[in-house]
């Protein structure tokens, strides 16, 4: 039995897509926080469980009879070490044999504020004695991309990465990693380092934004805290623009580039380009 927790989010459903290729539905267990979001899981054979990271009691529940685990980094930033350190309680007791974790990129020496809470969930699963694999993945394409339709429509896209290279990749090509470390053994004891197999700039993303829609993107370099406040400024919450702004500044100093090639190595094909990124997007 295969558990994931997670399995609604964007990421977990990419995953569970790529399982239900070499795995049987029935081998696949959804911990969710909300059952009714994972509907269309449930009509494909998965068993679906509910146990939120804030539950240890639930979680142990929901991994009874799980042999192989794998922790999608909560997305509650500031709450990610209690919350990934109750489901690795509830997996040792529950008896869980093998633990996969989505951690970051090159964490233990990554200058992103984030890698703070990825840190302490990797020592965490060192002390469980537990054996572990880390994917420590890059940035997702998409993560940029989302911002690509406002400069689309104002001709700018602002961001505050200077000229650092960004090695991203989809969340479909992270997904297809997670999945084969799930399915295969001897991945136990390995720390991954997964990113895209081609670094871009901002500047270059704007640059391919221009080329395939025939419309003018410049790039626009602010500083962490003209960058934060331009993005509370059209809604965002103000911890998610800070960490979107100190993520940037890490990006200008190399923490979201890597040219290994781990991730097409291990499943097998070249990411996905930043190219048929944006053609998908537009």
């Amino acid at each position: 039995m295969i558990a994931i927790t997670g399995a609604t989010g964007q990421l977990g459903q990419h995953v569970i897509a790529n399982l239900l290729n070499t795995a049987a539905a029935a081998q696949l267990v959804a911990i969710v926080r909300n059952p009714a979001k994972a509907a269309a899981l449930s009509q494909q054979g998965v068993s679906v469980r509910q146990a939120d990271y804030g539950d240890e009691t639930a979680l142990t529940q929901a991994l009874q009879g799980v042999e192989k685990l794998l922790i999608i980094s909560s997305s509650e930033v500031g709450q990610r070490a209690p919350q990934h350190r109750n489901i690795i309680k509830a997996a040792k007791t529950a008896g869980v044999k093998f633990i996969a974790y989505t951690s970051l990129l090159h964490a233990d020496t990554s200058p992103l504020g984030l890698a703070v809470e990825h840190i302490e969930t990797e020592k965490m699963l060192a002390d469980s004695g537990i054996p572990y694999a880390l994917l420590r993945n890059g940035w997702y394409t998409e993560n940029y991309l989302a911002s690509a339709p406002a400069a689309l429509e104002h001709g700018v896209f602002i961001g505050a990465a200077g000229e650092g290279k960004i090695a991203s990749a989809t969340r479909a090509d992270y997904a297809a990693a997670a999945a084969r470390v799930m399915t295969e053994d001897g991945h136990a004891g390995k720390v991954y380092e997964l990113a895209g197999d081609n670094g871009w700039t901002l500047s270059e993303l704007a640059a391919e934004l221009t080329k395939q829609s025939g419309k003018n993107v410049v790039y626009q370099n602010l500083g962490q805290a003209d960058f934060a406040a331009a993005l509370k400024s059209v809604g965002l919450p103000a911890g998610l623009a800070d960490m979107l702004a100190d993520s940037d500044i890490g990006a200008a100093k190399g923490g979201l580039f890597d040219d290994s090639h781990t991730l097409s190595t291990l499943i097998g094909r070249p990411t996905t380009s930043l190219a048929d990124s944006v053609k998908d997007l537009l």
